[in-house]
């Protein structure tokens, strides 16, 4: 009825006026006409508004039954909108989601991202082909993110779309990138970006190349160390290792040359991959590859963004495999932690984690290393990791672990934060050991100086400043996990507050226990070592599958001068670091004659201890170079 009188109200202001002498002389049926005549015209306003509603559904619920609409949606945000939800409702794997819309999986990743860090709202969609806009379509959206994983600038796509006829300014393109996730490009040297000041010498155009064509051949390489490593590569047999991880090549580069090219910057401790000009003229450098020189930058980057997780994820476990068949893992103890690899610049779209080196939360990626306990190798690898998905990781290593060294129980070693009571649970039913630590408040703090018996116990480690701790121990119970857990309090250990250690272990001696948890601070040692000489903290990419595959090069890297390490007397326990200082670094003469490869090195210190290696125990041709023997010279 209010309704009605406002209605009433607002028709009065169209109809005629009245005048004020003749509605006194109206009489009372002309005003119930026009009482009526007002009830008739709201009437069929208000059914017109129904009947329009009613049109208006039925036509846009036409388009709406076919679900195609759905599954491959036309628009770009309502695309982005249904990949994000395949991946986070549905929990589709990034790859499905990838394949089912038309996108990388690192974009997939890159997507997922930017939502938790509520970059992208869908509450209000951006309106499509406005008339104050360029309108880009599909297939010039495809074609600029594909140029853009290429990693070149909003100014080289807009030249190449003009070629192919068509005139998009350079500000819409970068509008395109910003709407499709893509930050800002890094500012590039003239030399990255295929640009040379007058006069400067050019490098060479990378090509494979055939130890036949250098017969006769002499000249100097600047780091001519890294051919210490190819009897080791050939015990790994590198060709088998690139053909079953299915890596790809081009027509000019094989897979196997990229693949020891990326290795070779890690076996020299190169920085950056931005820095490949250092080696741009050296032709050792890319004789070790199976080059006339290494790939430039570009070439390089390309390549990290064409290789997804599954790639990586054959490759890791392809290698893991061949070092245990030469018996370098023991296994029986597994060490777990987190890294952050920090990312920095504003346009920086990762979640923020914390970073305990930097003692603060920063953006980066979240890095998961495995190190087994005895040989202090790192065993497994991830850097595709969100806050949410941390829990979990424990069961993905245990997957991984299972597939490739079975018939071994393990004991996992683990923090708190890596894993739920109810993921420790489902450990227990799997006959799988674990150590970690419970997760403690003040109550529970508060009731130790209740707690007897207290025993003194011995850890036997060398260099332990505190090796004589105080424990208590206790079956408990705990919420979401199936049966009894030991609990084991530690203090006295050098550290302020006590640590509650929990195990389904209820047999073995607490000092054991307590000293497989100690020992697990081995891990953030080798992560240590990885950030000072392998350069993980030199992030250069928010790209995750491209971090990942960074960090697993360096797990490689890192399992090879452990290998060389165990052949250099007095040097057995050294880390990459102090091997590369002694024995890698410096440069050498390369001689090819007669099909083969000789490395003379010079005179220096430390050169009787690589002459007493038993090399000729070792491979000693290099497959990727038709089989050419290798022969190594230190004087």
């Amino acid at each position: 009825m209010v309704k009605m009188k406002n209605m009433s109200r607002k028709l009065h202001r169209y109809l005629p006026p009245i005048n004020a002498e003749a509605s006194i002389n109206t009489s009372d049926s002309f005003l119930i006409r026009r009482r009526a005549a007002i009830r008739a015209f709201v009437t069929v306003l208000y059914f017109n508004k129904i009947f329009l509603g009613i049109l208006t559904v039925t036509l846009y619920k036409i388009p709406m039954r076919d679900a195609a609409y759905f599954t491959k949606p036309i628009h770009e945000w309502q695309k982005r909108y249904e990949a994000l939800r395949a991946s986070f409702v549905d929990r589709l794997p990034a790859a499905a989601v990838a394949e089912r819309f038309g996108y990388s999986v690192a974009y997939v990743h890159l997507l997922r991202h930017q939502f938790t860090t509520g970059k992208i709202d869908f509450s209000e969609p951006v309106t499509e082909g406005k008339a104050s806009r360029y309108r880009v379509t599909a297939e010039t959206r495809r074609k600029i993110r594909t140029w853009r994983e290429k990693e070149l600038s909003a100014g080289e796509i807009a030249q190449l779309l003009s070629e192919e006829g068509l005139d998009i300014s350079v500000r819409t393109v970068e509008r395109v990138l910003a709407e499709e996730g893509f930050p800002k490009l890094s500012r590039r040297t003239r030399l990255k970006i295929g640009l040379t000041v007058k006069g400067a010498e050019v490098p060479q155009k990378t090509m494979g190349i055939a130890v036949g064509q250098m017969e006769g051949q002499h000249f100097p390489c600047e780091s001519a160390g890294a051919f210490v490593f190819v009897p080791f590569l050939e015990k790994f047999q590198v060709l088998d290792l690139v053909r079953s991880a299915g890596l790809p090549g081009t027509k000019v580069i094989p897979a196997v040359s990229y693949f020891l090219s990326f290795l070779a910057l890690k076996l020299i401790g190169t920085e950056r991959y931005g820095h490949m000009g250092d080696h741009a003229f050296d032709p050792g450098l890319g004789l070790f590859a199976g080059l006339n020189v290494l790939p430039k930058c570009t070439a390089m980057s390309t390549y990290s963004y064409s290789l997804d997780e599954v790639h990586i994820l054959k490759l890791q476990q392809a290698f893991v495999k061949k070092v245990l068949k030469f018996g370098l893992y023991d296994g029986s103890v597994i060490n777990l932690d987190f890294h952050t690899i920090p990312h920095y610049g504003d346009e920086s779209v990762l979640q923020e984690h914390w970073a305990g080196a930097r003692g603060k939360r920063m953006k980066g990626a979240l890095t998961l290393f495995a190190q087994d306990a005895a040989s202090k190798l790192v065993l497994y690898t991830a850097a595709d990791l969100m806050k949410e998905e941390a829990n979990e990781q424990v069961l993905h290593v245990l997957s991984f672990w299972q597939k490739v060294y079975r018939g071994v129980a393990s004991t996992f070693v683990f923090d708190s934060k890596f894993t739920t009571y109810e993921h420790l649970s489902l450990l227990n039913r799997q006959g799988i050991r674990f150590i970690t630590l419970r997760r403690r408040g003040k109550n529970l703090v508060g009731s130790l100086e209740k707690l007897v018996p207290w025993e003194r116990i011995h850890i036997p480690h060398d260099k332990r400043k505190y090796p004589d701790p105080y424990i208590h121990q206790s079956l408990i119970d705990l919420k979401d996990y199936e049966g009894q857990l030991r609990q084991i309090i530690l203090r006295g250990n050098g550290r302020e507050e006590p640590a509650f250690l929990i195990t389904n272990d209820l047999t073995a001696p607490a000092e054991r226990i307590v000293s497989d948890y100690a020992r697990r601070w081995r891990v953030e040692n080798v992560i240590s070592e990885a950030v000072k000489f392998f350069n993980l903290n030199a992030l250069s990419s928010p790209i995750l599958v491209k971090v990942h595959f960074d960090v697993l090069m360096s797990m490689i890297a890192d399992t090879l001068y452990s290998m060389l390490a165990q052949r250099l007397r007095g040097f057995e326990q050294c880390d990459a670091q102090k091997i590369f200082r002694h024995f890698i670094r410096g440069k050498a003469d390369v001689d090819i004659t007669s099909g083969q490869v000789q490395v003379t090195y010079p005179r220096r210190a430390h050169n009787p201890i690589l002459r007493e290696v038993p090399w000729q125990r070792l491979p000693q041709t290099i497959s990727w170079l038709d089989g050419a023997k290798l022969n190594l010279i230190f004087q």
